[in-house]
């Protein structure tokens, strides 16, 4: 004999949450590929350019092990976008520095950040755009502003960048 499955008495905001982040991340890289960026890379770049930053500050903003900080750092070290460099206030900091060309491709990214953003927002009604950003906001700020510790851990979401 089968047991029935329990009733749903709420929408699924997990499935709904995961699924269009998901697919948004899928759109964003894709977006950002078309000039030779993942959307890490674009992170440190646009981070690294507001100020002086090491790599682990850099890391900490963009949600990166240390492992893959390395990597995206090592990458646009060889594509001409970065370099890590002696910091200007401390010298036993290394930071990474972004070079011209690195900031004309973050100014460039940025643009195709903006753009993915704003056809996910143009897809639905103005007055539901107001509103779901409005509550995402909410919510990212109140109620599942920090996460709660549990016996497994659970990956922990991408973090603001602004």
């Amino acid at each position: 004999m089968t047991a029935m499955a329990p009733t749903r008495t709420e929408p699924d905001l997990s499935f709904l949450l995961d699924h269009t982040s998901h697919v948004l991340r899928t759109r964003m890289a894709a977006a950002l590929a078309e000039i030779g960026l993942t959307a890490r890379m674009h992170c440190v770049l646009v981070h690294a350019l507001d100020e002086e930053r090491t790599q682990a500050q850099l890391a900490e903003l963009g949600d990166m092990d240390k492992t893959t900080m390395v990597v995206t750092v090592d990458a646009l070290e060889k594509a001409g976008l970065a370099q890590r460099r002696q910091s200007g206030t401390d010298r036993r900091a290394r930071i990474v520095a972004v070079t011209p060309e690195g900031a004309r491709v973050a100014g460039r990214s940025q643009e195709i950040v903006d753009r993915v953003h704003r056809e996910a927002l143009d897809s639905l009604p103005a007055e539901e755009r107001e509103v779901l950003v409005r509550a995402l906001k909410r919510l990212a700020t109140g109620h599942l502003a920090d996460p709660v510790e549990g016996p497994q851990p659970v990956r922990r979401a991408r973090q603001r960048e602004n």
